[in-house]
C-alpha cells in the first residue's frame, strides 16, 4: 500500500482544482453577459414628427422634382374646345381617359354643339358612350348640361366653377378640369390618383375631395394648381400604382414617406412602368407635340 497524502496536501489539491473551476465560471458568466448585452438591440429614439413647414418644404420639392421628370405634362383627354373637354370628363368617371378617346370622335362627329347634343334621342346616345360604362346615367347627365348651357348659358361653356357646378353631372374635379385646361384658370383636380399620392406623401390625411382640394391649395401657390395635378396624375399613373408601386424606379423615392409598399428591387419596378415610361404608348389619340411616347390605339379593344 502507498504512501497516505497528508491533509495539507490534500486540501492543497482540492484547491487547485476548485480555484480554477469557479475562475472559469465566473469569466463564462461575463463572456455570456457581454454576449447577451451585445445581442440586444439597441433602442433607436423615435423618429419626430415632421413639422408643417417641412412638409410644406418637402412637397414643394416634389413638385418641382416631378417637373423634371414630366415636363410634357398634359391633360389625357383629347379635346379641341372646353365643350369637348367638358364631355369627356363626364365621360372619364370610372373608365380609363384611354376608353374615352376612343369614344369620343364618333360622338363629337354625331353631337359637336350643345344644342346638338340637348337634342340628342337618349338611347342613341346612350348607345354611342356605351364602351364608357355607366353609360345611361352618363347620358342623362350630358344631355342635362348641354340643355342647360343652349338655355342658360347661349351655348357656351362657362369659366367660372360656380356656373359649371351648377350643370348636370358636373363637380368640382371636372368643374377644375375645364377650368385648368380649357380656360386658363387655375385648379387642382383631386382624382382618384390624385388622393392617392398626396396621401402617400403626407401631405393630407383627408379622404373627402373637397378637404383634400382644401390642405393642398394652402401649400402651393395658385400658379401651381394646374400642372401639379397634371404631374401628380402623370406619377400616379405611370409609376406610383395602387396595388403595387414601382418604388424601386421612383425618381422621388428618397422624399417619399411610404418607400417601400411597392416594389423597390429597380430591376423588377422597371417592369411595373406603364405608358412611356415603360415604352407604352399614351392615353390619347392625338398627344401634344412634346410627348415622348407613343399615340394610343384609335381602335377600341
Amino acid at each position: 500500500m502507498g504512501e497516505q497524502p497528508s491533509a495539507k496536501r490534500k486540501k492543497a489539491a482540492k484547491g487547485s482544482t476548485v480555484k480554477p473551476v469557479k475562475a472559469a465560471a465566473k469569466s463564462a458568466t461575463k463572456t455570456a453577459a457581454k454576449a447577451a448585452t451585445a445581442a440586444k438591440p439597441t433602442a433607436k429614439p423615435a423618429a419626430k414628427p415632421e413639422s408643417h413647414l417641412a412638409m410644406v418644404r418637402r412637397a414643394r420639392r416634389i413638385n418641382r422634382e416631378l417637373a423634371e421628370v414630366y415636363p410634357y405634362a398634359h391633360p389625357e383627354l383629347d379635346f379641341r374646345n372646353p365643350f369637348e373637354l367638358l364631355v369627356a370628363t363626364v365621360l372619364s368617371a370610372q373608365t380609363t381617359d384611354l376608353r374615352v378617346n376612343q369614344t369620343t370622335p364618333a360622338v363629337f362627329a354625331k353631337y359637336p354643339t350643345p344644342e346638338d347634343m340637348a337634342a340628342a334621342v337618349p338611347e342613341e346616345l346612350e348607345e354611342a358612350i356605351r364602351p364608357t360604362g355607366f353609360f345611361r346615367a352618363k347620358a342623362k347627365s350630358l344631355i342635362g348640361l348641354s340643355t342647360a348651357l343652349r338655355d342658360r348659358f347661349d351655348g357656351e361653356v362657362p369659366g367660372r366653377l360656380e356656373d359649371l357646378v351648377s350643370l348636370p353631372g358636373v363637380g368640382r374635379k371636372t368643374a377644375n378640369v375645364v377650368l385648368g385646361n380649357a380656360f386658363g384658370v387655375p385648379g387642382l383636380t383631386v382624382d382618384t390618383h390624385f388622393g392617392r399620392l398626396v396621401r402617400r406623401w403626407k401631405w393630407t390625411e383627408q379622404e373627402d375631395p373637397e378637404k383634400v382640394e382644401a390642405e393642398i391649395a394652402a401649400i402651393f401657390p395658385k400658379s401651381e394648381w394646374t400642372m401639379l395635378s397634371h404631374r401628380v396624375i402623370f406619377h400616379g399613373r405611370r409609376i406610383c400604382h395602387s396595388r403595387k408601386p414601382a418604388c424601386g424606379a421612383c425618381p422621388i423615392a428618397h422624399l417619399c414617406p411610404s418607400y417601400g409598399e411597392g416594389e423597390t428591387d429597380p430591376e423588377k419596378a422597371r417592369k411595373l412602368l406603364k405608358y412611356e415610361m415603360g415604352g407604352y404608348p399614351g392615353q390619347r389619340l392625338s398627344p401634344p407635340a412634346d410627348y415622348p411616347g407613343k399615340p394610343a390605339p384609335a381602335r377600341i379593344e
